[in-house]
């Protein structure tokens, strides 16, 4: 049995790794989704200070109070970000990361330099798109019924996680199993960024042909990679 924490990105919570969830667990498999702080189904606590590392440092906690160990982390979009900067936090409780068409940002970067279209919607703590933009440019390429499923789940994500350079100065320096994983259907983060990530990782290169949101697109080759296979 392996135990799998797998990290939402941007405008997520941690539902919408539903399908790659349920098909770990009919493996055996030990999984958790936890919706990031001010995400998912806490986006109503949305507020100021909310920061990669600080959605980092409760998952370390929350890995730390349950006491997991070789842990297979997993992320997507932006929260490949998060995943890095939780390896670097809890690097002993850590066997191997995947990055699943995600953000893999150097010490400094912040996703606006990678990411440059502006949100529908900014408030002064959160930013995301509408559910026309959503609808029509974000999940069109999915199924129409798992694409209304996800367009009624969509918030709002805290703005400083866009817009603030993350503090990783030591993740890049270390040794990492990994494997990256591009998407080619998917405008961002694109072929150069994923590249370049598995290049300084080392990492283990595969390609899903599919969008940016694969664990919904094509859960059953993203689920094989996930399990190494």
């Amino acid at each position: 049995m392996t135990t799998f924490l797998l990290i939402h990105g941007a405008y997520q919570g941690g539902w919408i790794w539903k399908p790659v969830a349920t098909r770990l667990r009919a493996a055996g498999h030990l999984v958790f989704a936890p919706s990031l702080d001010g995400c998912g189904e806490r986006a109503d606590q949305v507020r100021a200070g909310i920061t990669v590392e600080s959605q980092a440092e409760e998952l370390a906690k929350f890995l730390y109070y349950e006491d997991l160990e070789d842990v297979v982390l997993v992320g997507a979009s932006a929260g490949g970000m998060i995943m890095a900067k939780l390896a670097e936090l809890a690097r002993d409780r850590i066997s191997r990361l995947v990055f699943a068409d995600a953000l893999a940002l150097f010490d400094g970067e912040k996703i606006r330099d990678i990411v440059t279209r502006p949100a529908s919607i900014n408030t002064d703590l959160a930013l995301g798109p509408t559910r026309e933009d959503a609808g029509g440019r974000l999940l069109k390429s999915l199924d129409p019924e798992i694409g209304n499923w996800a367009l009624d789940r969509i918030t709002l994500h805290p703005i400083l996680v866009f817009t603030q350079p993350v503090k990783l100065p030591k993740f890049w320096d270390q040794e990492w199993d990994a494997d990256v994983i591009w998407c080619p259907q998917a405008e961002n983060p694109g072929e150069a960024h994923q590249r370049r990530a598995a290049d300084r990782l080392k990492a283990r290169w595969h390609v899903i042909d599919t969008g940016h949101y694969p664990m919904l697109s094509t859960p059953d080759e993203l689920t094989r990679i996930i399990l190494g296979n």
